[in-house]
């Protein structure tokens, strides 16, 4: 099994900045890519960004420029840095951990980054 904890999400103004945090624990080598998903009230949930264990990166247009994702495989924890917040950026935050032995997705409980204009 594999567990993922989110953490560092809050209540900040526009323009500021938050930096989540996931980490890993568990049976970790059977996880390889990572990815942060957000879900705003009454909307789908959306992939914001995704990490390879290898360090490729991708995000969604609307956050490009803004997140930085990354990911420390010696502490097994994934970042998310977000800068320059708007108030559309207000959601709740999961992270995923792809699991390739059993082919599984992971998700953690969530947290709430809450982004005033």
């Amino acid at each position: 099994q594999v567990q993922l904890v989110e953490s560092g999400g809050g209540l900040v103004q526009a323009g500021d900045s938050l930096r989540l945090s996931c980490a890993v624990s568990g049976s970790i080598s059977s996880i390889d890519a990572l990815a942060w998903y957000r879900q705003a009230p009454g909307k789908r949930r959306e992939h914001v960004a995704g990490i390879t264990y290898g360090g490729s990166t991708s995000y969604t247009d609307s956050v490009k420029g803004r997140f930085t994702v990354s990911r420390d495989n010696a502490k097994n924890t994934m970042y998310l840095q977000m800068n320059s917040l708007k108030p559309e950026d207000t959601a709740v935050y999961y992270c995923v951990g792809y699991g390739i032995t059993p082919p599984r997705d992971y998700w953690g409980q969530g947290t709430q980054g809450t982004v005033s204009s």
